[in-house]
């Protein structure tokens, strides 16, 4: 897969150059970190002259005891998330917004995007070796991908809905929702010290909502069906990786993420055509006359396919601490970042809610 990831870096790359033309002047200059394949957890370590030093164990990538490979990779996560964000914010006001905009619609088609890259990596020569799956492994993956593809749709009418920083911050309370389905309907044992870190999880959220200009009860609600279908999704995932046999006939963390956008796709194309199939036409003329709406459509469609491969490779290869950490710094960035180049709302009272919140999901992801 190693042609594969080094796509997935050069498409990143000369997305972001592409998006420059498109998106607001504004938008901050960001310099991040991203990851790859299963290799030994990121270590600290000393050069022979006592020096301390970040090493990597695992060998491919490594020059002078860094794996650069993997800070491209967690570089390509960061800036392809950061853009994703971005562009489909820009996309959803230039179709119309929140008052008679296409949501379903721009979420559909960058499930479509996505797919048809998926498609492509199977076909081109050498690129990624082709799955070699069972209807019945299909069948398997489908709830797994279902619940993505509703997270994903989900998200969008949040920030469609709403200011994307507050939908971000809304969304960092996930492991609550975790939390709760795990317990409830998957027989799982929270500690007590896991629940006691969800208090400044969801007192961070409502603190961040007092002072929201955007305040919207329908963008809130959107996001925590997001964080509804994101739990069920890794409850899901867990229960999908220990069938037997199920991982080697999948063949690669790309061939996983290839299938479950696929059948997401397939699973929100019944939506799709109850909800604004009729309004298609519209849309397509929209699309041909408005050169925000294309370029942002199909920017971040590939964006959020390219990103969202990046971070299941990078949280592969790395540790689950610095998992944790690197998560909750992409987080801080994109929410920043964003309601910089969009200028929306920074209140005070709003960024301490969103650190408050955040600070407490890293404590859940790291206590035991």
């Amino acid at each position: 897969c190693t042609m594969a990831n080094s796509v997935l870096l050069v498409a990143l790359g000369s997305l972001a150059v592409a998006s420059g033309s498109v998106a607001p002047a504004s938008r901050p200059a960001l310099r991040l970190r991203g990851g790859d394949t299963a290799r030994a957890p990121l270590a600290a370590g000393k050069t022979a002259s006592g020096n301390s030093k970040l090493a990597v164990r695992g060998g491919g990538g490594a020059v002078g005891g860094i794996d650069w490979t993997l800070m491209l990779y967690f570089a390509g996560w960061y800036v392809g998330n950061y853009y994703y964000t971005l562009n489909n914010k820009l996309a959803l006001k230039a179709s119309g917004g929140a008052t008679d905009g296409f949501p379903v619609t721009i979420g559909f088609l960058q499930m479509v995007i996505g797919s048809l890259y998926a498609l492509f990596a199977w076909v081109a020569p050498d690129m990624r070796p082709q799955p070699n799956v069972t209807p019945s492994d299909l069948l398997q993956i489908l709830p797994v991908a279902a619940c993505a593809a509703g997270a994903h749709l989900s998200s969008i009418f949040s920030m469609n809905l709403g200011a994307v920083s507050f939908a971000q911050i809304v969304k960092a309370a996930e492991p609550a929702f975790a939390a709760f389905l795990g317990v409830t309907l998957y027989g799982k044992s929270i500690s007590k010290a896991k629940w006691l870190c969800l208090i400044p999880v969801i007192g961070g959220v409502c603190l961040a909502s007092l002072k929201e200009l955007d305040f919207s009860v329908w963008a809130l609600l959107a996001a925590c069906v997001a964080n509804l279908f994101a739990a069920f999704r890794s409850n899901e995932n867990k229960k999908l990786m220990d069938t037997a046999g199920l991982s080697d006939r999948i063949g690669s963390t790309g061939n996983q993420f290839a299938l479950s956008t696929i059948l997401g796709t397939l699973s929100i194309l019944p939506f799709w055509l109850l909800l604004e199939a009729k309004r298609f036409g519209t849309f397509v003329e929209l699309f041909k006359s408005s050169k925000a709406l294309s370029s942002n459509l199909v920017t971040s469609g590939l964006y959020f396919y390219l990103y969202n491969e990046l971070s299941t490779l990078t949280i592969k290869k790395t540790s689950a601490t610095t998992q944790s950490v690197a998560n909750t710094a992409k987080r801080v960035i994109v929410i920043v970042g964003v309601a910089l180049a969009l200028g929306e709302s920074l209140e005070p009272i709003k960024m301490l809610g969103c650190g408050i919140g955040i600070g407490g999901v890293l404590l859940y992801s790291l206590v035991k």
